[in-house]
């Protein structure tokens, strides 16, 4: 007799398992649900509904975390965490259901989460483009037409040369060309729309003509998106998450195109200025659900919308590393996640590593980021990176 301990992570694995033993299959659709535990972060909830749901979390078999202030009643709302298999957790909103003080919303609320976090079959709509993300993690090509660029020091500034590199990457495997004609990195200044455009159109305009790929334009002006669109881009990339420009959203929907609804604390000039948070994936996470109900609202589809957690935008190390380690959390707002780690200085700060040698440290935090999640890699090094993405995908799918 032999023990070992088996670590599933979803449904699948769980079902594989079972099947492996040869369970029949109704059992398999019985037990595999059983076999996955879920944790659920519930914020402010009313203290006395609470004390209900953690009543009705015992008797499904799981359990329920409570602030005591809520048992005590010196609040009137506090955070739970429900603790439970995916089984228990269906028990409890059939519970819920019966129950007052709002929980029947609770119930409702946990089955959409459950849903989103599920979520894999990802296919995104950009312009004329359908990217089918679900079937494997797709390389966004970073293409910076600035003389000031954290990584490659202003190298593809000239127009010609941008357009050959942009080619290039897509010979060599790119999903997507993003270009950028206004530097992001700490410190920076901003440049007004009209430079921005001088930079970015007409190398946009050539790769429409001659690319096969969507191109993306990396702005957070409308006026530089509208010039892009016209252009032939086909994605926005907005490292403000439709906070600066409220006009970004309609354009969008507009145009038909994709929009990346990254999350920034503060601007370039002023975010890694000590930043702070005050619990970093829930901040994140309520920040980019801001940005989803201003995409939604101005008419943006449900197929049109990618969220990034924006590492290295108002982040120090520490919540860097834990955005990674802990980015399939992300994936309960039920969209695909675009991530870019690519030569970023939390590379530097743990390798030594300067910023044209971080190839392999951004290898490595790829690859955790496709296997806890990541849909889109946002990267420098396309060759390197698609062979990072293929076998990450080949060990996590076995």
């Amino acid at each position: 007799m032999d023990l070992r301990v088996i670590e599933i992570k979803d449904l699948k694995q769980a079902a594989d398992e079972l099947s492996a033993l040869k369970v029949h299959k109704d059992g398999i659709g019985i037990m595999a649900p059983k076999a996955v535990t879920r944790i659920i972060k519930v914020s402010g909830a009313d203290s006395a509904a609470l004390n209900i749901l953690k009543q009705e979390m015992l008797s499904a078999g799981g359990d329920c975390a409570v602030s005591w202030d809520a048992f005590i009643k010196r609040r009137k709302s506090a955070d739970a965490l429900i603790i439970g298999t995916i089984a228990q957790i269906g028990r409890l909103c059939e519970k819920l259901e019966k129950q007052p003080l709002g929980l029947p919303l609770l119930a409702e609320k946990i089955r959409v989460l459950e849903a989103d976090y599920d979520k894999r079959d990802f296919v995104l709509r950009a312009g004329k483009y359908r990217l089918n993300l679900g079937s494997r993690a797709h390389i966004m090509g970073i293409l910076n037409v600035t003389p000031d660029s954290f990584s490659d020091s202003g190298m593809f500034f000239d127009r010609e040369y941008a357009v050959a590199h942009a080619l290039k990457m897509e010979s060599l495997g790119a999903d997507i060309v993003d270009v950028g004609g206004e530097s992001a990195r700490p410190g920076a200044k901003p440049v007004s729309a009209v430079e921005e455009c001088r930079r970015v159109i007409p190398v946009i305009k050539a790769l429409a003509r001659s690319s096969k790929i969507p191109v993306s334009v990396d702005t957070s002006k409308s006026e530089v998106a509208r010039e892009a669109l016209d252009a032939g881009a086909v994605i926005i990339n907005d490292i403000t998450g439709l906070k600066k420009d409220r006009k970004m959203a309609r354009l969008a929907c507009r145009y038909k195109a994709a929009i990346v609804l990254m999350h920034i604390k503060g601007t370039p000039r002023t975010m890694q200025r000590r930043p702070r948070y005050k619990d970093l994936i829930s901040d994140i996470t309520a920040s980019l659900r801001q940005s989803i109900e201003i995409a939604k609202g101005a008419g943006v589809s449900d197929d049109r919308i990618i969220v990034d957690p924006g590492i290295g935008f108002g982040k120090a190390l520490e919540h860097n590393l834990e955005i990674l380690k802990r980015l399939g959390e992300f994936r309960s707002l039920g969209y695909p996640i675009m991530v870019g780690p690519s030569r970023k200085s939390f590379i530097g700060k743990i390798s030594g590593a300067e910023t044209g040698n971080r190839s392999f440290g951004t290898a490595a935090a790829v690859a955790v980021a496709i296997n806890n999640g990541a849909d889109i890699v946002r990267v420098h090094d396309i060759r390197e990176m698609r062979q990072v993405a293929q076998i990450t995908e080949a060990i996590s799918n076995v």
